[in-house]
């Protein structure tokens, strides 16, 4: 299983923002960090918001900010949010399944087990379990040493 470009860059949204501890955070301050495209983490952004991980102001003061504490946004969560879909194979889309086997085909169920054990690993985890406590690894990332969590 991958996950999708789209889910991660929204786990490194989430990062940057957990890290920054202080003021509001710029779309472009992001990517030019992460050397991502704006015009993506615009529409990443957007559903951050729009699920409710992340709050958004507008204007020439404007940015970005976690609506909660990382402890409170659960990693599974983020991505039961952003993934599109869980087809891990064609049998898993109903509209568009041609798979001859399907009806007699065991596979879908190991992959259904396996997805739902991969959601489980990640229930157990939230955004505060990601964040970079180590200073050489916050030497990495280099925000601004007021910026970062200790």
């Amino acid at each position: 299983m991958q996950l999708t470009q789209y889910t991660d860059y929204s786990f490194r949204v989430l990062i940057y923002l957990s890290e920054k501890t202080e003021g509001l955070t710029t779309v472009s301050e992001i990517a030019k960090f992460h050397s991502i495209s704006r015009n993506h983490l615009v529409k990443v952004i957007h559903n951050l918001a729009t699920k409710g991980f992340i709050v958004t102001t507008r204007g020439r003061n404007g940015g970005m900010m976690l609506s909660r504490p990382p402890s409170m946004i659960n990693l599974g969560d983020v991505v039961r949010k952003t993934e599109p879909n869980f087809n891990i194979a064609e049998c898993f889309d109903a509209v568009n399944n041609r798979c001859v086997i399907t009806p007699v085909c065991e596979l879908k169920s190991f992959f259904s087990e396996a997805q739902t054990a991969f959601l489980r690993v990640l229930d157990k985890y939230t955004l505060a379990d990601t964040l970079i406590r180590d200073q050489q690894a916050q030497k990495i990332i280099s925000l601004p040493a007021s910026t970062k969590s200790t």
